[in-house]
């Protein structure tokens, strides 16, 4: 590989897998629409997108050791194939339950296999040096998955049917499944190099015990800390005002004040284009920034915007949408970076299993506001509750990371030792 560090190869094939499986995270919002109209209730819909979410994030911490136990190219391998099972098999569904397994079961577990416990062990175990800036650039893997297949799923529902989208998801998770096999490696130490930034090779750990154990025992010691409470509070509001509001409702919101679904999927491309920029650069700031005051911007910043949004969606695409789009996609999960530093800093070795658990906080917000801003658009007959709600959260979150103990002076890969103020 000449002078490139292998841990940029390991990235980039990481980049590619990241962004392969976020097409589903892109669809049920385009897809909901023509399934509505088939004959599809939005509850129904919502309900087994809730069961993705929930999965997507509980399986994450239990990811994260997995990984540790058997590696990394495993357990990618693997989620990848249930990605494309789910998405493949859904196109066979005719009652409730069979979307709940394909959307729900399947996908969920694969998408949580990887997910961002994925990002942040490559980041941990394959970079000493630039590690926010790599954990911003992977986590953006997301946005460009969005970006690439939130335009192809619009047309394709618009000019075929939505079974056709979903085959295109399950063919995108199977094509990066042999970059996965050939280049993935768990370790600096299995190509016998140091980490990049680092001096020494460090021999592999064995590998033993439970994966299961090692996730529950590191929750276990987290959750006596009032820091793992406010990282998890905190970043629940964040999956309920992106994954859970905006990136399943706002499609159906926008349609229901009269624009097109290829318009609004349009928009929501828009935020796939700015989550990129947003997210590289909150990694930068992040290695030179205290993350509790990013973190408190960030949600300030949300809040607001999901406070004026009842008065921005209309039949049209105006200028206030636009600036809408470009704040709320440079603020999509420019949170993750500052999180997983705090995460690695305040538990330490147990900070990327930890951070799984708070990701785990982070999708069952991400359910209950998918779930609760379906039932709210059935009952009044609009979102306008559910995006005020959201907006509330924000503030909420904004506090208690801004309550968090403040950073030691000393490196930012540096833990600071286990907190002992119980709750």
């Amino acid at each position: 590989m000449g002078r490139v560090h292998y841990a940029w190869v390991v990235a980039g094939v990481a980049f590619a897998t990241l962004v392969a499986a976020a097409g589903f995270r892109a669809a049920p919002g385009v897809l909901m629409v023509p399934l509505h109209e088939a004959g599809w209730s939005i509850s129904t819909m919502s309900a087994a997108v809730s069961v993705n979410l929930v999965l997507y994030g509980l399986i994450a911490p239990f990811a994260a050791a997995l990984m540790d136990r058997f590696g990394i190219r495993r357990v990618v391998c693997v989620g990848l194939l249930l990605i494309a099972a789910g998405a493949g098999l859904s196109v066979l569904a005719t009652t409730a339950w069979h979307l709940i397994l394909t959307w729900g079961l399947l996908i969920g577990a694969g998408t949580g296999s990887m997910a961002m416990v994925f990002a942040a062990t490559v980041a941990n175990a394959w970079f000493v040096k630039r590690r926010g800036l790599v954990m911003g650039v992977l986590t953006a893997g997301g946005a460009a998955g969005q970006l690439v297949f939130l335009p192809l799923v619009a047309h394709l529902v618009e000019v075929t049917d939505w079974k056709v989208a979903s085959l295109i998801v399950a063919a995108a998770a199977l094509a990066v499944l042999p970059l996965a096999v050939a280049l993935l490696r768990d370790r600096p130490s299995d190509v016998g190099l140091p980490p990049y930034g680092g001096e020494a090779v460090i021999p592999a750990a064995p590998r033993r015990g439970n994966a299961a154990a090692a996730a529950l025992a590191a929750l276990r010691t987290a959750a006596h800390t009032r820091a793992f409470w406010a990282l998890a509070g905190a970043f629940a509001i964040c999956g309920a005002t992106t994954n859970g509001l905006i990136g399943i409702h706002f499609v159906p919101s926008a349609h229901d004040h009269g624009l097109a679904t290829t318009t609004a999927a349009g928009l929501l491309m828009l935020v796939g284009v700015f989550d990129i920029v947003g997210t590289i650069a909150s990694g930068w700031l992040t290695d030179r920034v205290d993350p509790r005051i990013l973190l408190l911007a960030f949600y300030a910043f949300r809040g607001v915007g999901l406070l004026l949004l009842p008065w921005l969606l209309s039949d049209e695409v105006h200028p206030s949408m636009v600036l809408f789009i470009v704040v709320y996609g440079l603020d999509w999960v420019a949170t993750v970076p500052p999180t997983v530093a705090l995460c690695r800093r305040l538990f330490g070795d147990q900070g990327t299993i930890v951070f799984g658990w708070v990701f785990a906080a982070h999708q069952l917000g991400a359910a209950a506001a998918a779930l609760g801003a379906g039932v709210v658009r059935e009952t009044f007959g609009s979102y306008t509750h559910a995006w005020f709600a959201g907006a509330a959260l924000c503030a909420v979150a904004a506090m208690l990371s801004i309550g968090l103990a403040g950073p030691r002076a000393d490196s930012d890969d540096a833990p600071v030792p286990q907190p002992t103020m119980t709750a």
